[in-house]
């Protein structure tokens, strides 16, 4: 039998199947079953993957919340865009639009915050880098999580998921002290 020539036996399925395949497909099938239950295990143990929750909203409603806390907690402006300082444990809004993430955030190290994410328009990637920290942020949904900074410094936050025209140039920053 080869690939141009169709099998002898036309009930292929009542061939009995080879030693060596029979030992194969049980490796795969048990490296299947180990790999489902390390996804997860290293859910809850490994730290990597984040617990987060979503929840439906509105531009406008999330704008709204946006804008009330730069108004409560904004400290300076770079480059014209407000950099906010919230206080530790409280929820910070961020948000990513036409080819930016705003705004930017000044937090503390040791501190936690409740992180509201979402889209104003169309589908961008949270990327916290070199944190290697991803998120999906999709228009319509509110993405919260808790975030605590390890490290002092300051990170930059790229869109890792193609959104158009000016993709490359949507960049945050979060500065933590």
């Amino acid at each position: 039998m080869s690939a141009i020539s169709p099998p002898e036996v036309r009930v292929w399925w009542r061939t009995p199947i080879g030693r060596t395949e029979l030992v194969w497909m049980s490796i795969a099938f048990l490296w299947g079953l180990f790999m489902f239950f390390m996804m997860i295990y290293w859910h809850g143990a490994g730290g990597q993957n984040l617990s987060n929750e979503a929840y439906r909203t509105t531009p406008e409603k999330f704008a709204a919340k946006t804008d009330a806390m730069i108004a409560k907690y904004k400290v300076r402006e770079v480059s014209g865009d407000p950099v906010v300082h919230p206080p530790a444990g409280s929820d910070v809004y961020l948000f990513g639009r036409r080819w930016q993430w705003w705004p930017m955030l000044e937090l503390e190290k040791g501190k936690s915050y409740r992180m509201h994410l979402t889209s104003l328009d169309w589908a961008h990637g949270f990327s916290l880098q070199p944190v290697n920290l991803n998120i999906e942020v999709q228009p319509g949904y509110e993405m919260v999580f808790n975030l605590t900074p390890t490290d002092s410094g300051e990170f930059t936050i790229v869109c890792n998921e193609y959104c158009g025209i000016g993709h490359h140039l949507m960049l945050g920053k979060i500065f933590v002290k």
